[in-house]
């Protein structure tokens, strides 16, 4: 098993989501974030007085599924995720040891 984090822009989620169906993943977990990464923010004007935004508006997804499904996942999320522009996000794939099911007490693989 393995857990995807990925990063999106906000107005990316329902692409993102969609494209996540279409392959048949089952669910996802969607935090709302904030963040910068090398763009470091960016300078606004409010009534006459520029100022710095740090922390930009950030979805974050969380995925927890079986390996072979994971190339799969990752190229639904960048295809759907992309603008071509600086802050389109982050995908973070990692090593998920265990799962359980609360209700049914189901572990591994059958739990997610």
């Amino acid at each position: 098993m393995k857990k995807i984090e990925a990063i999106i822009k906000p107005f990316k989620l329902d692409e993102v989501k969609e494209a996540l169906q279409e392959i048949g993943l089952q669910g996802i977990t969607v935090t709302e974030a904030k963040g910068f990464g090398r763009q470091k923010g960016q300078t606004e004007l409010y009534r006459g007085a520029e100022y710095v935004v740090d922390f930009l508006p950030k979805v974050k997804i969380e995925i927890v599924l079986g390996d072979d499904m994971v190339e799969k996942a990752v190229e639904a999320i960048m295809n759907s995720a992309k603008t071509g522009r600086i802050g389109d996000g982050k995908i973070f794939v990692s090593a998920m040891e265990e799962a359980v099911r609360i209700r049914t007490g189901e572990t591994g693989q059958d739990a997610i």
